[in-house]
C-alpha cells in the first residue's frame, strides 16, 4: 500500500513535473494534535517547478493544493509549501 508521501510525491511528479522535491513528514511532531486524532498527518513539501514561472507565490501555492486536493481534509490536515520557480532556485 502506498504511503501519503509516496502518493504526494506521486501526484506533484505527474501534475508539475519538478525538477526538485523534497517531502518531509512532521505528523510526530503533532501527535495528540486534534487533526492527528482524524488520521490526518502533517506534512512540508519544497517544490521547483517550471510550472511556477511568472506566477505569484498565492498562485504556486494554489496549483499545489489543487494538485493534492484529494488528499487535503484526509490523508493531509496540514501542508506546508515552499515554492520556487526554476530561475530562483539556487540548489
Amino acid at each position: 500500500m502506498e504511503s501519503t508521501v509516496q502518493k504526494i510525491e506521486s501526484i506533484l511528479r505527474e501534475r508539475l513535473e519538478p525538477l526538485h522535491l523534497t517531502i518531509r513528514d512532521d505528523s510526530e511532531m503533532h501527535a495528540g494534535h486534534a487533526g492527528a486524532a482524524s488520521g490526518g498527518g502533517h506534512y512540508h513539501v519544497l517544490i521547483v517547478s517550471p510550472r511556477f514561472e511568472g506566477l505569484t507565490v498565492l498562485e504556486q501555492h494554489k496549483l499545489v493544493n489543487g494538485a493534492l486536493s484529494d488528499l487535503i481534509g484526509g490523508a493531509i490536515h496540514a501542508l506546508g509549501l515552499k515554492t520556487i520557480p526554476p530561475s530562483r532556485w539556487s540548489g
